[in-house]
């Protein structure tokens, strides 16, 4: 599972500590997390740490690496399970994290992100274009927002006249999107990331995965009218559905966040 994937399960765990709880991911027999779990579920009281699997107050939930629930792969796509809907999830800061998050400021700025996971196979799928992001970027420093984007291990993209934001691990960014006014960027962990810290988004689905599975309701989702086919592979589908969404398309709905947080906090 990637990043997206452990916020998913966090929001699962939602108010577990509350009522005497904590949720165990995994198959009923054995907490499964993976590589990035601990960095996520770091200080969150509603889940359960591998070695766990006896203590009385566990419930179990079945997700984990192989058994997202979401989806379940039937040969060169997955099938999405339109049951399920992504509850945002939560990231408990300590002290340090949560100073560490004001270093860049606290207010106005709209973080862009203007590639997916190009190490994985459907990367082609969710890629809007770093053109189409530039074209966003500078319509809206042009307006007189603060633009910024995200440097970390795998930046491979560096928008132009655009603030880079050096960050030392994705719970850093996210500490730090927390005082953003806006996202803006594809679907994965950092739109999961942006709902967790409760930071509106526009974020760009294409015809790969819909959003009523994985997207929020804070949050403007694009399709470009595509239903959601989820190939694995590169496919001529998501391809045209990213080309229907047009820069108009991403900025009007980032103008229409940005108005309604001017309106909220002047």
């Amino acid at each position: 599972m990637g990043y997206g994937d452990q916020l998913m399960g966090s929001g699962l765990a939602r108010g577990a500590a509350a009522r005497g709880k904590r949720i165990a991911l995994g198959d009923g027999r054995r907490i499964l997390w993976d590589e990035h779990s601990k960095e996520i579920f770091r200080g969150n009281p509603n889940l359960a740490p591998p070695g766990s699997e006896r203590d009385p107050d566990i419930e179990w939930v079945p997700f984990y690496k192989g058994h997202r629930i979401y989806n379940k792969r039937l040969g060169p796509r997955w099938k999405w399970n339109f049951a399920f809907h992504a509850v945002p999830g939560e990231l408990f800061f300590d002290t340090a994290e949560l100073a560490a998050g004001r270093r860049y400021g606290t207010t106005g700025f709209v973080v862009i992100e203007p590639q997916s996971a190009q190490w994985k196979s459907v990367a082609a799928n969710k890629d809007w274009g770093v053109r189409n992001f530039q074209g966003v970027a500078d319509r809206l420093k042009a307006a007189g927002f603060r633009i910024v984007q995200f440097r970390g291990d795998r930046s491979a993209v560096a928008l132009q006249g655009v603030e880079q934001f050096a960050t030392r691990s994705f719970r850093d960014a996210l500490a730090v999107l927390a005082h953003a006014a806006l996202y803006i960027g594809g679907e994965g962990g950092l739109h999961h990331g942006a709902a967790a810290v409760r930071i509106p988004a526009v974020v760009l689905f294409g015809g790969f995965i819909p959003p009523s599975v994985t997207g929020y309701a804070t949050h403007t989702n694009l399709t470009g009218a595509a239903e959601a086919c989820g190939s694995l592979n590169p496919c001529p589908h998501c391809r045209r559905a990213m080309l229907s969404i047009s820069v108009d398309d991403v900025f009007n709905a980032a103008i229409g966040h940005l108005s309604e947080q001017q309106r909220k906090y002047g």
